[in-house]
């Protein structure tokens, strides 16, 4: 049984920007969509929804991400190991966070859609108790992101390895998860005709 009142009631943010984007064809995170960086898109949704601890997870020699963004507090940590997957970043990211924060919502670089509102309403999903996983589930979009796991569950993250991020801790643990109802999506950028979809059909 896993008691959420060990965890403190602040999340943190996770927003993994260390994938190598080889199907976009590199530097993913920089895109440009609506003039904006798409890791710009995403801190700056993370800022309007009032989280203050954020952590941005980067390759190395990150010098164009470094100069391209526009920050503000978020920290920025290293993952050494960028290839050995999606699941890497994570944990990196994981053990980044201050003991201050007794859950992290995790965000993916590539989803400059994702909503100030959808990240607050999880966390606050979160706060009150309603498990110690809460992820989305959006009216247009099977993509659960992004997802608030609570401290005392992030061994299941820390297990996990490959390129995949806690897709497999909602499928196997479905027990621990709150679904939160979501209208519309939250499309990722794979690829360059994604980025170019997502200019297309404008802001959400």
């Amino acid at each position: 049984m896993i008691d959420l009142e060990a965890s403190p009631r602040r999340a943190a943010a996770i927003v993994l920007a260390a994938g190598a984007a080889s199907r976009f064809g590199g530097s993913k995170v920089l895109a440009r969509l609506d003039d904006r960086p798409l890791l710009q898109h995403v801190l700056d949704a993370v800022a309007m929804a009032s989280v203050r601890e954020v952590i941005v997870v980067i390759p190395p020699a990150a010098d164009a991400i470094e100069e391209g963004i526009s920050w503000r507090t978020e920290r920025r940590v290293v993952n050494p190991h960028p290839e050995r997957g999606l699941a890497s970043s994570l944990q990196v990211g994981l053990s980044a966070v201050s003991s201050e924060a007794g859950a992290a919502v995790v965000l993916l670089a590539d989803q400059p859609r994702v909503r100030s509102i959808v990240i607050r309403r999880l966390v606050d999903a979160w706060k009150a108790g309603a498990g110690p996983i809460v992820a989305p589930r959006y009216s247009r979009d099977a993509a659960p992101n992004p997802v608030v796991i609570d401290r005392t569950a992030w061994p299941l993250a820390y297990a996990l390895q490959g390129d995949r991020g806690l897709g497999p801790v909602l499928r196997e643990q479905e027990l621990l998860v709150h679904w939160l109802p979501v209208a519309g999506d939250n499309p990722d950028v794979d690829t360059p005709a994604d980025l170019v979809r997502l200019a297309d059909e404008g802001r959400p």
